[in-house]
């Protein structure tokens, strides 16, 4: 029996949208999210993305006729309840796939996701998730059913230094450029630290020892003042929201001013907003913003935005946007899967290698071109460099340079 779902929103915690409705032609697919955690600031945002993606999946169709049963549980950036879900959908839900959410839990979960044979689609970009056989001998653990959307913190990180180089030059900048990791002793802000200092060292930069800042805000004057006395030059920001912006202002006090080179969760208009005035703040960016015009996949996104806002009105972040592909890459390797085998975890994963510059149908312009391959989870290694500033209430993001990155062996995994 064909069945469509209604376009209920899903609530934040344990509510199973079509649960009561259970059929044969049902699959589960479990959804983490951190909206109440330390990430809530950007989390609730692509939490929304992903949430309106499934629906509106279901109620056009599902995988062709298949329904797509979900559960989004807000795990509060909780690597052990993260792991608690995820074992609870194995067993009660024969999970075949899941929207994740963070480095930490992300990576405790490669090994249990590898055996059981289940693709996690993740908004951690760690590189360490990029390498499924392990080719790469500094990679820690193979991560065959591991695969997110956009490119890595480490390609991201690798691309701004690179654009940072040229930046340098361009500036009249004399002697060697300083470089600077910024964050906290965590899995998410550490994913890219050693892979980016290695490129900024390859290019000509002096790295400074890392700079640990708390993921939660406070006064971080102390280490902006470490900041000042190396000559920092270019900043990377490991951290995001109210951490990010507490370390930006602190440090406008103590007049270190550096060229910040965010992550791409600490880059937006939010951001951008709440730290109040800004210069050079340069982060990556893997989708159209929701002001551009003339994209022609932006339309599929309107729509599915109306499955929480029927006013068609409300701002959607690119973060939000980064949900809609993440969900609409996994679909169309259901699709692949149901009509090749079957919606097994091992079809869906297959299902990942069957295309090259992969484009979701009706997301053009919108999502990337994509390539996954049995032997690199690297699926972009392109990135969209903005500059942004804010001043006054007033904030303009600016696109500054598009870096496509060699898919060297060394930087597999890591």
């Amino acid at each position: 029996m064909k069945r469509l779902i209604a376009a209920t929103a899903m609530v934040a915690t344990g509510l199973s949208f079509s649960a009561a409705q259970a059929d044969d032609d049902m699959v589960f697919v479990g959804h983490l999210m951190d909206i109440t955690g330390a990430t809530g600031f950007i989390g609730k945002f692509y939490a929304d993305g992903v949430r309106d993606a499934l629906s509106y999946v279901n109620v056009n169709g599902g995988i062709d006729g298949t329904v797509l049963d979900s559960e989004s549980v807000d795990y509060a950036y909780k690597v052990p309840q993260a792991i608690a879900n995820y074992k609870k959908w194995r067993s009660r839900n024969d999970m075949i796939a899941m929207q994740g959410w963070g480095t930490g839990d992300t990576e405790a979960l490669i090994s249990f996701v590898a055996k059981d044979k289940v693709p996690v689609y993740s908004a951690s970009y760690s590189g360490h998730l990029t390498d499924p056989t392990a080719k790469n001998p500094k990679t820690a653990k193979p991560a065959p059913y591991n695969f997110f959307y956009g490119a890595s913190y480490s390609d991201a990180c690798r691309a701004m230094v690179q654009w940072a180089a040229e930046d340098w030059k361009e500036s009249g900048g004399s002697g060697k450029p300083v470089f600077s990791h910024i964050g906290d002793n965590h899995p998410y802000p550490n994913a890219p630290k050693e892979a980016c200092a290695e490129y900024a060292n390859e290019l000509g930069f002096e790295v400074t020892a890392p700079v640990v800042v708390s993921m939660k805000p406070g006064d971080f004057k102390a280490q902006c003042l470490t900041l000042k006395e190396a000559g920092t030059n270019y900043g990377y920001l490991g951290n995001l929201g109210p951490s990010v912006v507490s370390l930006v202002k602190s440090c406008d006090t103590v007049g270190a001013t550096p060229k910040w080179l965010a992550n791409i969760w600490a880059g937006d208009y939010e951001t951008l907003k709440t730290i109040g005035d800004v210069e050079n703040y340069v982060f990556p960016a893997m989708t159209s913003f929701w002001t551009d015009e003339g994209v022609p996949g932006m339309e599929l996104v309107r729509e599915i935005s109306k499955m929480s806002d029927s006013s068609g009105e409300q701002f959607r972040t690119h973060h939000y946007i980064r949900g809609i592909c993440s969900v609409y890459y996994m679909k169309e390797a259901m699709e692949w899967a149901k009509a090749n085998g079957g919606l097994t975890g091992e079809n869906i994963k297959a299902g990942m290698y069957a295309r090259q510059d992969w484009v979701p149908a009706g997301l053009e312009g919108v999502c990337m071109e994509a390539n996954w391959t049995a032997e690199d989870h690297r699926g972009i290694n392109t990135v969209n460099i903005y500059n942004g500033s804010a001043k006054g209430g007033d904030f303009t993001v600016t696109k500054v340079n598009t870096v496509t990155l060699p898919r060297r062996d060394d930087w597999l995994g890591y």
